[in-house]
């Protein structure tokens, strides 16, 4: 995304911007120390623990991940794309937005695509309307029970039969036609020449986190009629492993959402909205995938994920709970609702009414109860061998579990089932004594950074205090060293040198699609305890390091040469000043670039 904007303006920007000014305007900020704390936005918590350090010019929620600077925070919060997020901060500090570089066809194509999207929609509500063949899918929904405005509000439609109701009012010129190609609306014949993809069907369109339709799902009106559910087809607007349904509704509806609720499919949510639950998504046509976990825990800490009760559905349930345990982090909750047999969530509240299937919704099963429940009914409890295998069986579930405080109980509740006492159930199991992981244990504690390799004690440093990197001469010197991240650090060093007021909040815009950001983003999320003081200190000797393992590595090889071939009076004067510098670095607490 960021490539469509010069990178150098980018910089500019957030040099002028403040982070607290941007963040405090929408959520408001404690000053607490040198930083800003807050209720997190993007989850509920009841004690503060996002926090918005000036000096870094970087966010961070200690609860929920949330992190990223003030054009990362505006395009979550905000639910605007970068570029919308940085036309508004430029008109909000002066600056002139530059002429946007050329983008890749793909791209311009992305960014076309929406008012086609919108355009089929209200054709598809038109058509619901005022066509002919439109009873049948009206009579549909009112005896799915649903009412004119309920149908409105989640933009429900009608395709009609016929093989060019789209494509006659839409694909009026070459542009336009390859534009309903593109987003799947259209399916291109081998002969030339193009047909709709949706028809006789009653249409939900898909609304993103902004409201823009991107896709659609089709239910056949004749059961004869295969498939039973139509979706669109993966586009560059559409991946139907990230998206959820009625989520854009749900936000609209509710302004605190303190639970959602994941059930099957479209008309479960429209349903129940209608039954005055407006707290349903659903997945699209796919099983759940880490993908789908983001929105839902940033929206609610808590998520019940609804399926049948039969044995599909425990199946479908058991597969879900793989794709949730590296997720559950500290104040994320997930529960399991397994329908009685025969019903769905529609008829089930139709049957039952909006209090009992909330009370049910509110005392589904925990995801460790489910957990436990699924694997002790695969042995025999009664036998000391079978509870044994309870424990082999559960043991690569808490492989998975990166929650310190979530896999220490489920293990003392496991420890209860098959009568050992925790203290050795942990030591089976390889696990070390719990601790409770609060914020402080993801920060850099006093002297801790010694524990770390010198090249990530620099990178974190250099996010913490980016002029330390004005110290250091000739960074290229590094970038033959074999360590891990040592191309990152050099070309951290670089930039810092040629932008020397940069902040670390416009840092990591510079990695914003590069696989290297999330380590960074990392890095910049642990705080640093090493006195204020104390940061050149702590730079100087990780650099040493680097440079000692640098010399010897240079000298050792000098030295192998000269064993077998000898040397050239260059290179025994290189060895000469290598032994030099070899002993130089040898004395403590000596700067790497001093003379």
């Amino acid at each position: 995304m960021a490539g469509r904007i010069p990178q150098h303006f980018i910089d500019e920007l957030l040099s002028r911007i403040d982070i607290v000014d941007v963040i405090d305007s929408r959520v408001p900020l404690r000053k607490t120390g040198r930083d800003y704390q807050a209720r997190c936005p993007f989850h509920e918590e009841k004690t503060p623990s996002f926090t918005v350090s000036q000096t870094k010019q970087f966010y961070h929620c200690f609860g929920c991940g949330a992190h990223g600077s003030a054009i990362g925070f505006l395009m979550d919060y905000e639910h605007m794309d970068f570029i919308e997020v940085v036309k508004e901060l430029a008109q909000r500090s002066g600056m002139e937005l530059p002429t946007l570089e050329r983008n890749t066809p793909d791209k311009r194509q992305q960014q076309d695509l929406h008012p086609i999207m919108q355009e089929a929609a209200n054709v598809y509500r038109h058509q619901l309307k005022h066509h002919a063949d439109a009873t049948k899918a009206v009579d549909y929904l009112k005896q799915r029970g649903l009412t004119g405005e309920i149908a409105a509000e989640y933009g429900i439609g009608f395709a009609p039969p016929g093989w060019d109701t789209l494509c006659s009012r839409l694909g009026v010129d070459a542009q336009r036609r390859q534009q309903l190609i593109t987003t799947g609306m259209a399916i291109e014949k081998d002969g030339g020449g193009m047909y709709d993809r949706f028809r006789n069907r009653v249409m939900f369109p898909i609304r993103d986190r902004r409201g823009r339709v991107i896709a659609f799902g089709g239910r056949v009106i004749d059961n004869a009629d295969k498939p039973k559910y139509l979706n669109s087809p993966e586009s560059p607007l559409f991946h139907k492993g990230r998206e959820l349904y009625g989520l854009f509704e749900a936000r609209q509806a509710l302004r605190q959402i303190d639970r959602l609720l994941v059930v099957e499919g479209y008309m479960d949510v429209i349903a129940l909205a209608q039954h005055g639950i407006r707290y349903a998504v659903a997945t699209l046509g796919t099983a759940l995938t880490p993908e789908h976990l983001s929105p839902l825990f940033r929206i609610s800490s808590e998520v019940v994920f609804c399926f049948d009760g039969d044995r599909a559905g425990r199946d479908a349930a058991w597969k879900a709970l793989d794709i949730m345990l590296p997720e559950l982090k500290d104040g994320r909750t997930a529960r399991f609702m397994f329908l009685p047999e025969g019903e769905d969530p529609d008829s089930l509240v139709r049957a039952i009414g909006k209090p009992a299937f909330e009370a049910r919704t509110a005392s589904a099963l925990s995801l460790s109860d489910f957990l436990l429940q699924n694997l002790t009914q695969r042995v025999d409890m009664s036998a000391i061998d079978g509870r044994a295998r309870l424990v082999d069986l559960t043991r690569p579930k808490l492989a998975k579990i990166s929650n310190t405080v979530f896999k220490h109980m489920l293990i003392n509740e496991l420890a209860n089932r098959v009568n050992i006492p925790s203290a050795e159930m942990i030591q089976l199991l390889g696990e070390r004594p719990g601790k409770r992981r609060g914020p402080a244990n993801s920060r850099m504690q006093s002297g801790e950074s010694r524990t770390l390799s010198p090249v990530r004690t620099a990178i974190s440093l250099l996010l913490e205090r980016p002029d330390l990197a004005g110290h250091v001469a000739d960074p290229a010197r590094f970038r033959d060293l074999e360590e891990p991240g040592m191309g990152l650090l050099v070309e951290l060093l670089e930039l810092i040198q040629k932008r020397p007021n940069i902040s670390c909040g416009a840092i990591l815009e510079h990695w914003r699609d590069r696989p290297e950001g999330k380590h960074l983003n990392r890095l910049a999320s642990a705080s640093s305890a090493i006195p204020s003081d104390g940061y050149e200190h702590e730079f100087n000797d990780a650099l040493r390091l680097l440079d000692k393992q640098r010399v010897d590595r240079s000298y050792r090889a000098l030295l192998r040469k000269g064993e077998t071939g000898g040397l050239s009076p260059e290179e025994k004067q290189l060895l000469t000043q290598l032994l030099q510098e070899k002993q130089a670095l040898s004395q403590p607490n000596r700067r790497p670039d001093s003379p």
